[in-house]
């Protein structure tokens, strides 16, 4: 395994993330123990859930299955980079009791206290915010991270699906105040989704946040999944159907396909090493369900790609370009 600093700060972590999110979902809590085995015996230490994983009535469950698996000892814990979020509601379905959810410092304070007991530790490394809240000021965003800090609950923010603007906010006013700030920010990036180029991860770069693309393969439109259809009758779902559905798309597809089959390169595995070439990029996020799936993810990690395949990408999925000359000049 590959290892990086995150962002600016001195935490060293795997150039893989292991998801969670199929824990619980789709996989049994003993497939997802032995899955955890085999990332922290094969160098990966950066382990990402969020305190909704589980989802409806089972909010929870994916951190309590990561908890369990703490509980075993063997240094699990002491190896483990973790890294859980806040801002959905953990309200249970048809409860709207107020301050469950969202940056409050009240349901922060709270948020945090639950993740702790179902993860079975006493610290997170890294605690995101998993989505913009509009209606809560940053000031009061820091002042409750600098609490849980003071009382060794956390060691560090990050953001997730935050637009390049609020980075910039979210740090620049943890620098008024003397605090470190924003150390990472999770963002949808992928070879067909590369919008985050323009502002996100520019503005990332720019205040020292590690960048952690989430649904690195685009729902498995980048895994092959023509191919998949073709040799095993394996249909599409989810957002690769929706996608291929789009006839341009499904050619943009069948040409990345094509090349990469004229080179004997596995598509998934392509994705991934990809994005590991992209500037500001931490390491992608990856979340097998299966032992396979992830298997297959570390191979890209040793994968150079040769300069004409790294074209061949490009003109297949061109970027947006630099801001602002993708809309301006």
């Amino acid at each position: 395994m590959k290892y990086t600093q995150l962002g600016r700060t001195g935490l060293k972590v795997s150039r893989l993330v292991l998801g969670t999110m199929n824990f619980g979902p789709q996989t049994a809590e003993p497939e997802s123990h032995s899955i955890m085995d085999s990332a922290l015996d094969a160098g990966i230490n950066y382990f990402d859930t969020a305190n909704v994983y589980g989802w409806g009535e089972n909010k929870g469950r994916t951190e309590e299955i990561i908890g369990t698996w703490f509980a075993q000892g063997g240094d699990r814990r002491e190896k483990t980079v973790l890294a859980t979020k806040v801002y959905a509601s953990m309200s249970r379905e048809g409860d709207t009791w107020p301050n469950y959810d969202r940056l409050s410092a009240l349901n922060i304070r709270r948020a945090v206290d639950a993740s702790l007991k179902r993860l079975q530790t006493d610290y997170i490394d890294v605690y995101q915010f998993h989505h913009v809240d509009r209606l809560t000021p940053f000031e009061e965003i820091w002042q409750a991270v600098e609490v849980l800090v003071q009382q060794g609950k956390i060691l560090y923010a990050g953001s997730s699906n935050f637009p390049g603007w609020k980075i910039a906010q979210a740090n620049e006013t943890a620098a008024r105040h003397g605090r470190l700030g924003l150390v990472s920010e999770q963002c949808l990036y992928n070879l067909a989704e590369r919008r985050a180029e323009m502002e996100v991860i520019p503005a990332a770069e720019a205040y020292g946040l590690g960048v952690i693309p989430w649904s690195p393969l685009h729902g498995g439109l980048l895994g092959g999944v023509i191919k998949k259809e073709v040799e095993g009758g394996r249909r599409a779902s989810g957002r690769s159907a929706e996608a291929l559905a789009n006839s341009a798309v499904r050619a943009q597809v069948q040409a990345y396909e094509d090349l990469l089959d004229k080179h004997g390169l596995e598509p998934g595995e392509v994705g991934l090493a990809w994005l590991l070439t992209r500037p500001g990029v931490t390491g992608p996020i990856v979340g097998p369900r299966t032992q396979e799936q992830l298997d297959s993810a570390l191979r890209a990690v040793e994968l150079e790609l040769p300069e004409e395949v790294l074209a061949g990408l490009e003109e297949i999925f061109p970027g947006p370009g630099a801001s602002p000359e993708a809309f301006a000049w």
